[in-house]
């Protein structure tokens, strides 16, 4: 119930009275949530500085504060609850915005996304169908304009045709890459398997009748090793298995090796199995490769399937004119997937799959009497998931606000400070650089200057050997840095060419934080390298046995 601090010490009840008060009462300026707005929007750095607890508490601890499953029977002050929720939940959430927690995809965000929140939040549009969003659905299809056109490049012609065209949809928003990725190869199914002669299509009839109609024995999509999870989710969705999902190895470069991806629809083509599509990724999770867009899409026109980029990292990029050649051939996908919660430094929420054609999305339209009904332009006829909110304003808004020099800036300065840090991992003599940056992630890891000169001339099982004792150190500095609270990098395993292509465990930062600054790279450095240090007291066992090898 809503009631200034200075009266928690009463109790509240649920009365008729009381409800209709927080349906239409704000808060006092001087109560604990009035307060919390204030400092938020002076101050949201120092903020979340203040109140987010950085030292590391087990998940098993902090579950105990959540463990009660009942329902409350009595009504919590608005006051009293915000104290609860700052020592309890705010406390103890992850400082996504702190320059010196670089192992995040997420970000600081501009203060102008604060009160355009709270503004879409009042609203509470629901994007499903116009009677419920309005305005919202033409700023949605004219926002989803904006980033095809991003990507494919037509010309004012086209869009004037296709953006509000009811029967066409140029994308749709998701609330992630995974819901864009599963979209895109929805779209792509329903296309291969579409209605013929007597069979009513896949959406109908289903996929057993599917293929039974075109006499497939199987259907797959083709991916690097680098490719995301969702595309396994899309294909135990779709009912063609998380098997069907084949990775096809890297290069040296953690890109899709293409020589390899032809091999592979050639194989299948003899089999006669179906490629669902061919999906090239554009910024890997782990290393923010970019696979060879251009030729992978000759390769899917060669063999006709559809070319599905996932760019949900990589796509901001090309609001960059530096670095848009990055992405070169990403104007040839049948569909990409981008997400605006990323390098579009919008909150949480935002992801979008664009298509190259209007008409591709017309395979998984849904009509109902009651909702979306034929001829409306409700955007959920072609969307996978129903009720939505508004997000398409927050990217409508930052398109604007910082516009497209604006991403430009911070795009290639987040480029920038990977390849400085970069330079200086390089330069130190005891780490190593495992992946160099292609866009704003690397991975790297600790690895003294004489055990690097050992792994050069020892043979594969001392190799192993000392690699396993390495995987121990790197887990152990990027906890104990976690714990310590001051910055973060996460960790994950990859292939290494030079190391027989076992998989490694290595650091992995993302540089897309544009408060970050070299200093606190620099100094995030040398806090790893003091906690290798440190490691030697901790894990003596470890150094031990490396001495030894060594």
């Amino acid at each position: 119930m809503s009631m200034t601090a200075n009266k928690s010490a009463a109790k509240a009840t649920a009365t008729e009275e009381s409800l209709h008060r927080i349906f239409t009462i704000p808060e006092a300026p001087d109560s604990t949530l009035g307060l919390i707005e204030q400092e938020m929007s002076q101050n949201l750095a120092g903020f979340l500085g203040d109140h987010i607890v950085a030292k590391d508490h087990l998940l098993t601890s902090i579950e105990k504060d959540f463990a009660c499953s009942a329902i409350p029977e009595d009504p919590a002050y608005v006051s009293d609850h915000m104290h609860h929720l700052l020592e309890k939940l705010v406390a103890q959430s992850v400082h996504t915005s702190s320059p010196s927690f670089i192992g995040h995809m997420t970000s600081a965000l501009p203060y102008f996304i604060l009160p355009l929140s709270k503004l879409m939040v009042g609203l509470n549009q629901n994007l499903v169908k116009i009677e419920t969003s309005k305005a919202f659905t033409p700023l949605e299809r004219q926002v989803l304009g904006m980033m095809h056109r991003l990507v494919y490049q037509e010309d004012d012609t086209f869009y004037q045709r296709w953006m509000h065209s009811a029967k066409h949809s140029l994308g749709a928003f998701c609330s992630g890459g995974t819901v864009a990725n599963i979209t895109a190869l929805w779209v792509a199914r329903n296309n291969l398997l579409k209605a013929d002669g007597n069979f009513k299509g896949v959406a109908q009839q289903g996929l057993f009748a599917a293929l039974n109609h075109y006499q497939y024995n199987g259907l797959v999509i083709l991916v690097s090793s680098r490719g995301h999870y969702s595309l396994k989710k899309s294909a135990d969705i779709l009912g063609i298995g998380r098997d069907s999902v084949i990775a096809i190895p890297t290069d040296e470069h953690n890109r899709i090796d293409c020589a390899k991806l032809r091999e592979k629809c050639l194989e299948l083509q003899q089999q006669n199995i179906a490629i669902l599509s061919i999906v090239g990724v554009a910024g890997t999770t782990e290393t923010g490769s970019v696979d060879l867009l251009e030729k992978m899409a000759h390769i899917a026109q060669e063999f006709s399937c559809h070319f599905h980029v996932d760019a949900a990292w990589g796509g901001a990029t090309l609001l960059s004119n530096k670095h848009r050649s990055i992405l070169k051939g990403v104007e040839l996908a049948d569909s990409v997937t981008i997400d605006a919660h990323k390098q579009m430094y919008v909150p949480m929420g935002a992801g979008l799959v664009v298509f190259k054609n209007p008409s591709l999305a017309s395979s998984i339209e849904h009509h109902a009497e009651y909702i979306l009904r034929k001829g409306s332009k409700d955007l959920g006829s072609h969307t996978l998931e129903g009720s939505r909110p508004g997000m398409a304003m927050l990217v409508y808004a930052s398109l604007h606000i910082i516009s497209r020099p604006g991403y430009e800036l911070l795009i290639n300065q987040s480029i920038d400070k990977a390849n400085y840090y970069a330079q200086i991992i390089d330069q130190h003599e005891d780490f190593e650089l495992i992946t160099k940056p292609e866009l704003c992630l690397l991975t790297y890891r600790y690895n003294p200057k004489q055990v690097q000169d050992y792994l050069e001339r020892c043979n594969e099982k001392e190799q192993l050997a000392v690699n396993q004792l390495l995987d121990q150190l790197t887990k152990f500095i990027q906890k104990r840095q976690r714990e310590n609270g001051k910055s973060f990098v996460s960790r994950t395993r990859i292939e290494v060419g030079k190391y027989q292509n076992r998989k490694t465990l290595v650091f992995r930062v993302v540089l897309a934080n544009p408060l970050t600054t070299k200093a606190i790279l620099n100094d995030i450095l040398q806090e790893q390298a003091e906690l290798a240090q440190e490691s030697i007291s901790f894990l003596p066992k470890l150094f031990e046995k490396s001495s030894q090898l060594i």
